[in-house]
């Protein structure tokens, strides 16, 4: 039997010889208010303090490589403090164009070949493991090991077990009651310290290795677990495989090279958490260097009302075929939607990529779109693109602008490495890509900007699932960390009491307000607009106004905000301004004061504003629609229904 040998940051007394003299270090945030005591003594753990509060115990880190006998010398090396502060520019700027990363920064280097590296942020502080070796390792276990000072509140997405979409409701509970025996979670995961701080503890820069989840590890312990590497596969239907046998290792990989990075977002007020860039800060770089090619807009996609217009002007039997996808080009085409998505029934057969249904002449509604302005985006399994890689470069043969990719449902080495073949190809040949059945965002998508969007969500597909009392914690949790295709846009609007809903006529909770709110609201580079073309023909002021909202931004401003209560946040793009506002279930009406002085204050700005109406409380689908002047430093007063939203536009006049 093999032996397993921890490296340096955490190690057996009895296997490894012991550092002699303990060493603390500490490091500072650049404002001073953050700060982390690092302890070397027979492990490296951290303690983390806001100003005089204790936020964590510890945090212990390590790892575990297979096979490496020699790794018995855990003494110091060297270690070095540095200072940093660095301008970004993302690629796809979904909260920001421009950002100032600064940060104070320790490199601690080992002499048995291992370093970790530390970064503090004024809100953050992130390390990752790095491992200085020449040959190959099996790495059997990383340990990310938080030890709370008393018991937090957990929100968070359980799984019982690695095979998972992401899309499960958020659970709130308390860290005192987790059993270790119990159900892991899904990052990102947000703690609620009794002092209302919020930690919210995520992964980037996620190559060539597992994505992290957490389980308990005793009360007010969390651990990190994960999935070991698959080794052998067998069928499981068209979309799908089994894992038949897998390793006692979690990965295969260099043996010199930077591991992804462990961060904890820090929150005295909730809305750090929506503003927070960590997954930017601390990604790589695009390697895409023209990226002009890379065009997010909105989409509209027909799988949630069935394909399934209707009214006087379809004489055409509706479906998943050619009339009814130019009727979606020609809506798409009238509001300036610069995609239509083709989902499941554009092929043949979901296992052929190559041979289109016969029904929709796919080339002729190529041609058709073109000629309208409006490019195609084709849906696909993960299984089928992988055994036709070539489908890449024929897609683009064809015209088709971009994939969305299904049922993954994993998140292991193997498939953490087939998200980034999948980017790197379809780079090549210039298509982007939507990860759906995905796990979260964790930097692939700076390093292969083409990636505009991934699902890991509960979203409007899960219908009476997707709730807003759920839906509320996503700006602060899921959607915090990066792209989050959630499909908004339905024009059915029902309180949750009254809901029903099945496809064609599908339908969301929540009022309309709200539903239109959620284009300002949640962030993705491919914006949906779920619901059916007749609907949103049926309800132009509406549309008009999802369809003038951008999927990138200049600035973000959070306004008001609790986690899983209520959100008004106000974003700009060029000299528009436009604000959104949702709130749960909790109350039958929220008052609100919206201080406008991230105004222009030598202009005036025309408003247009939609809210909910008086009936809302109990008829969603009762709005009202309001034009009105706004003048510098004016503060203006709304009100949210339950489950309701306010959406507006501002624009100079």
């Amino acid at each position: 039997m093999k032996n397993l040998f921890l490296i340096l940051l955490f190690f057996s007394t009895t296997v490894f010889a012991q550092i002699t003299q303990t060493k603390i270090l500490d490091l500072k945030s650049p404002d001073g208010k953050l700060w982390v005591k690092i302890n070397l003594n027979k492990t490296i753990h951290y303690t983390l303090y806001y100003e005089k509060t204790l936020l964590i115990d510890s945090v212990n880190i390590g790892l575990e490589i297979r096979d490496k006998k020699d790794m018995k010398n855990v003494q110091i090396k060297n270690y070095t403090y540095s200072e940093h502060s660095e301008n970004i520019n993302p690629v796809v700027p979904l909260k920001f164009s421009h950002i100032e990363s600064r940060y104070n920064a320790l490199l601690i280097n080992l002499k048995n070949g291992l370093s970790v590296e530390f970064r503090l942020f004024n809100t953050a502080i992130a390390h990752r493991l790095i491992t200085n070796l020449k040959e190959d390792i099996l790495v059997s276990n990383e340990l990310f090991e938080i030890n709370l000072p008393q018991s937090y509140t957990i929100h968070g997405q359980k799984v019982n077990n690695f095979k998972t979409a992401y899309e499960e409701p958020y659970s709130h509970f308390s860290t005192a009651q987790w059993k270790s025996e119990n159900e892991m979670l899904l990052l990102p995961t947000l703690l609620t310290i009794p002092s209302n701080f919020k930690l919210l503890v995520s992964e980037a820069d996620l190559e060539q290795y597992p994505a992290m989840f957490l389980k308990s590890n005793g009360s007010n312990k969390i651990k990190a677990v994960f999935p070991h590497v698959p080794l052998q596969f067998g069928p499981d239907g068209d979309r799908s495989m089994k894992i038949l046998r897998e390793g006692n290792f979690i990965a295969k990989t260099a043996g010199n090279r930077t591991l992804p990075w462990r961060f904890i977002v820090v929150a005295p007020k909730d809305k750090i958490l929506i503003e927070n860039t960590m997954v930017l800060n601390l990604g790589q770089k695009s390697v895409i260097t023209d990226t002009s090619w890379i065009k997010p807009g909105q989409v509209s996609w027909e799988w949630w009302s069935d394909a399934s217009p209707y009214g006087p002007d379809v004489n055409f039997v509706a479906g998943y075929n050619l009339e009814t996808y130019k009727y979606f080009i020609d809506f798409a085409s009238k509001y300036k939607i610069p995609y239509i998505i083709l989902d499941e029934g554009w092929a043949k057969s979901t296992e052929d990529p190559f041979t289109p249904n016969p029904d929709i002449n796919l080339s002729e509604l190529i041609s058709y779109g073109k000629k309208k302005n409006v490019d195609l985006i084709l849906w696909l399994p993960w299984l089928t693109v992988e055994k036709n890689f070539t489908l890449f470069k024929t897609f683009n043969s064809w015209g088709i602008k971009g994939i969305k990719i299904d049922f993954m449902d994993r998140s292991d080495q193997w498939m953490v490495d087939f998200y980034e073949r999948v980017a790197s190809e379809a780079a090549k040949n210039k298509l982007f890509v939507d990860f759906h059945g995905s796990f979260k965002p964790a930097g692939l998508e700076l390093k292969y900007p083409n990636i505009l969007s991934y699902e890991g969500v509960r979203g409007m597909e899960q219908m009476g699932g997707a709730i807003p009392d759920n839906s509320l914690y996503l700006p602060f949790i899921r959607n915090a960390v990066g792209p989050m295709d959630y499909t908004p846009g339905a024009m059915i609007s029902m309180q949750p009491e009254t809901y029903i809903s099945q496809r064609p006529n599908s339908a969301s909770i929540g009022t309309r307000a709200y539903q239109m709110a959620l284009y300002i609201v949640f962030e993705s580079g491919l914006q949906m607009l779920a619901d059916n073309p007749t609907m949103y023909y049926k309800n132009d002021d509406c549309t008009s106004f999802i369809t003038s909202v951008p999927t990138t931004w200049d600035e973000t401003r959070v306004i008001d905000a609790e986690a899983g209560q209520y959100l008004l946040i106000a974003k700009r793009k060029g000299k528009k301004w436009f604000i959104g506002g949702i709130t749960n279930n909790a109350e039958k009406w929220r008052d609100f004061k919206i201080d406008l002085n991230f105004l222009d204050r030598n202009q005036n700005y025309s408003m247009e504003a939609f809210s909910d109406g008086i009936n809302a409380p109990k008829q969603a689908m009762d709005y009202r629609r309001e034009l009105k002047t706004i003048i510098p430093n004016q503060t203006i007063s709304i009100k949210m229904s339950r489950n309701g939203g306010w959406a507006a536009i501002l624009s100079p006049k």
